[in-house]
């Protein structure tokens, strides 16, 4: 494997993943639509590719099907670990259900219910550890060493960039002439995949030659900004990361991998307020009857408030990572909307 991945290994994944991960729909917004909520018609077509439909309702079983579908029969005979918020401990555990492995996942104790009990459903055994990403990692590395598992690492390894890469690779494909690709970021598996997949396929004339990648994240975790527009790795203490409502997105740093993809691929990263995550959740329940997590959120948030930061484009696709939502919060939103519309 060459140190970026490639669009042979992205299309690769893309047969591999095929009938375990789902080629999601691509939906278009209607301008007239949003004033339903209150907001300006933009000045683009706006579409979202909604991977709250994948089976675990979050993208991340593009990449974790796709490395753990590759392991030798004796390493899935001993079991496979990954350290997770919630989202990847759902694609692990989906994955080893699949191909006959035991999962194991360590998750901090500030995870959201509904993940912790959807992992568990799939079979997997949960152990927990405090809310830094970092404590989760060294957890993980220890269990390796003492079982032998398996590591599945959340964004940073080629495997899980190749498959995250097949979600762009859709986009391109389900919509000519895509000008602009927002994803979210955190650890940067999505965006370093999504990036390289489009960069990629516009390279070899399968997109447009001007099409633009951005990240968007939380402000309370702009780990992945600084880092971008500094040319430096830089990580963020637990302390600050965790402050976010979107759980997905409070890793404290880059994965060194995606770090490289990301300067070499993507164009742009934007930060958005807790406010404005809030809003693009009621926008999406309210307009578009999707279901968001905060952190699959943010790409819409980008999008509707911060248009003034982001290139000029006519077509614009937002990624919807996730729609793992806390019932409690979802019916909280739905009412808010209700009282809006009001």
């Amino acid at each position: 494997m060459s140190e970026f991945v490639t669009l042979d290994e992205i299309r690769a994944a893309k047969e591999r993943i095929a009938g375990v991960a789902v080629r999601t729909p691509l939906y278009r917004v209607e301008r007239a639509r949003l004033q339903m909520a209150n907001f300006p018609e933009p000045e683009f077509d706006l579409y979202i590719k909604s991977e709250s439909e994948q089976p675990i309702g979050s993208f991340k079983l593009r990449g974790a099907y796709n490395m753990v579908s590759q392991l030798s029969p004796e390493a899935l005979r001993r079991g496979v670990i990954t350290y997770s918020s919630g989202n990847h401990a759902q694609g692990v555990a989906y994955a080893a259900r699949a191909l006959g492995a035991k999962a194991v996942i360590v998750m901090p104790n500030n995870a959201p219910e509904v993940k912790k009990a959807a992992t568990r459903a799939l079979g997997a055994e949960i152990v927990e550890v405090g809310p830094a990403s970092s404590e989760r990692r060294l957890k993980a590395e220890e269990l390796v060493a003492k079982h032998g598992y398996a590591m599945i690492p959340p964004y940073d390894a080629p495997q899980i960039i190749a498959g995250q890469a097949t979600c762009g690779l859709e986009i391109v494909e389900q919509l000519p002439g895509v000008e602009l690709v927002i994803s979210p970021v955190s650890g940067g598996g999505l965006l370093s995949g999504i990036a390289t997949a489009v960069k990629l396929s516009a390279h070899v004339g399968l997109a447009d030659s001007n099409v633009k990648v951005w990240g968007a994240e939380p402000e309370l975790a702009a780990d992945a900004k600084e880092s971008f527009y500094t040319k430096t790795l830089v990580e963020w203490p637990a302390a600050k990361t965790t402050r976010t409502i979107g759980d997905g997105l409070r890793t404290q740093s880059l994965g060194v991998l995606n770090f490289a993809h990301v300067l070499k691929f993507v164009d742009g990263i934007v930060t958005v307020s807790e406010e404005e995550i809030l809003a693009a959740m009621r926008v999406m329940l309210s307009v578009t009857k999707l279901v968001p997590e905060p952190s699959g959120a943010v790409t819409l948030a980008a999008a509707l408030f911060h248009a003034d930061e982001l290139p000029k484009a006519r077509k614009v696709a937002v990624v919807l990572s996730g729609g793992n939502l806390e019932p409690a919060l979802r019916e909280r939103l739905e009412g808010e909307s209700a009282v809006t519309k009001a």
